[in-house]
């Protein structure tokens, strides 16, 4: 990281395991709509030579859907909000095994605008068949054919808090005001650019603190206000959970792209009935670690775990 002190030189065994492990890299099929019809984002890279989608490499921690976002941000000058999850594109490059996460895309406004420099000399929005003709790689075309047969979404996150501090540790009254660890402080700060990317627009919360803080660093930064839902701490959930699972078909029904954050306990109720209230045929795990989410895609049945 910039501005960090670097550690001791790395001896060739530890960089000889750098240079031939996995890549992972993330990527976006980007849409717009000009005149009813779709147009797709294809890029020219110099020194490939090549005509190919946004993508890159993770940096060293980084979560795929922020990848995802940050190198379509860099490439294209456009920003995005990401919607369902793609194939997953998987080759090697001089012998390593690569990975590349994708995402369908769609503009949104706010970003710097594109500038050809020498990573991307060129930026064409072509109809579709037009770009699977212009991309360089089959695999690419493949992967906008998959885009465009994808319903339109709105997603509904569920989301588990980050880590709060051990109940035998906490000394308060109540532990609805246990509080978060800073690990946890941490954690919510990076979840804010993951709820960025799908474009959250309500936020939810049980009362419990370790959970409004979880969600308070996003708010603050989406400008929203959160929703404080006492029914949907463990205390609340555990003293009426069909008041609790009514109030989460009202929130359910609002329709707007929202996250929900409640707690470990609550989880396996509140995720299976999402589910069947959006239709899905099997209910996803709810096993999640602290600051994990599930992203159901309403209107249709993509749901992705995602931990940051």
């Amino acid at each position: 990281l910039a501005g960090c002190p670097q550690g001791p030189q790395e001896g060739p065994a530890a960089l000889m395991a750098k240079s031939t492990g996995p890549i992972r890299a993330a990527g976006v099929v980007l849409l717009r709509e000009e005149s009813g019809l779709p147009l797709v984002c294809v890029l020219h890279r110099p020194r490939q030579n090549d005509w190919s989608l946004p993508k890159g490499k993770l940096d060293p921690g980084e979560n795929e859907i922020i990848a995802a976002r940050r190198e379509t941000i860099e490439e294209t000058g456009s920003d995005v909000v990401l919607g369902v999850p793609l194939a997953t594109q998987r080759y090697k490059v001089e012998n390593r095994p690569k990975s590349v996460h994708y995402w369908v895309g769609t503009e949104r406004p706010g970003g710097p605008g594109f500038t050809p420099n020498k990573e991307i000399d060129e930026l064409r929005w072509l109809p579709v068949a037009a770009a699977i003709d212009m991309l360089s790689y089959p695999r690419d075309g493949d992967l906008i054919r998959e885009a465009i047969g994808q319903p339109t979404t709105t997603p509904f996150i569920i989301l588990r808090h980050t880590e709060a501090m051990r109940r035998a540790d906490f000394r308060g009254p109540v532990d609805a005001e246990r509080p978060l660890t800073a690990d946890g402080a941490q954690h919510a700060v990076r979840l804010v650019d993951v709820l960025d990317a799908f474009d959250i627009r309500k936020v939810y919360s049980s009362d419990s603190l370790r959970c409004l803080d979880t969600v308070r660093p996003f708010a603050h930064q989406a400008h929203a206000t959160v929703a404080h839902e006492p029914l949907l701490s463990e205390e609340g959930f555990a003293s009426s959970p069909t008041a609790a699972l009514k109030r989460l078909d009202q929130i359910l029904g609002d329709g707007a792209p929202a996250v929900v954050c409640t707690h470990r306990p609550v989880l396996p109720t509140v995720v299976a009935h999402v589910a069947q209230r959006l239709g899905l045929s099997e209910s996803p795990k709810s096993n999640l670690a602290p600051g994990a989410a599930l992203v159901f895609h309403r209107g249709s049945a993509a749901v992705e775990h995602i931990d940051a």
